[in-house]
Order: C-alpha cells, then structure tokens, then sequence
C-alpha cells in the first residue's frame, strides 16, 4: 500500500506516484491513466476500460465466426 500526498501542481492539485508504482504500471512521462469508479472508490489504470470492452467483444465475434474469418483471409 502507498500512501499519496495530495500537493499543488500549477493551478491544480494532484499527487505524485512513486517510482515503483509507475514501474509496476510500466507508465512513462506523457502516458494516459483512466480513473473509473468502483464499488470501494476509483480504480486507477493504464487501460482504457471503453477498450477493453469492445475488444472483449471483437474477441467473442471473431470466436464465434472462425470459419468466415479464415474463408476471408484466403
């Protein structure tokens, strides 16, 4: 667990993540972060979970039609 100190950044506040979480998060200067609600507070993430939907999604689709996929590919 790490503890976040909120500080001013600019005009705004924010924190700053310590340097093994960005490791464990692999996120570099210039990345994206989502922040979504969850049933406990928000979720932090490197993953955009709209995505990771649709390609929950695209992955069922392309299971279900196989053999299409391969007749298209040919």
């Amino acid at each position: 667990m790490h503890t976040l100190k909120v500080t001013q950044i600019g005009n705004s506040l924010g924190v700053i993540l310590p340097r093994q979480v960005l490791a464990q998060l692999a996120l570099e200067k210039g990345d994206a972060l989502y922040l979504t609600a969850s049933a406990d507070g928000v979720r932090l993430t490197p993953h955009d979970p709209a995505f990771e939907h649709q390609m929950e999604q695209a992955r069922k689709i392309m299971k279900e039609r196989r053999a299409v996929l391969r007749e298209l590919a040919k």
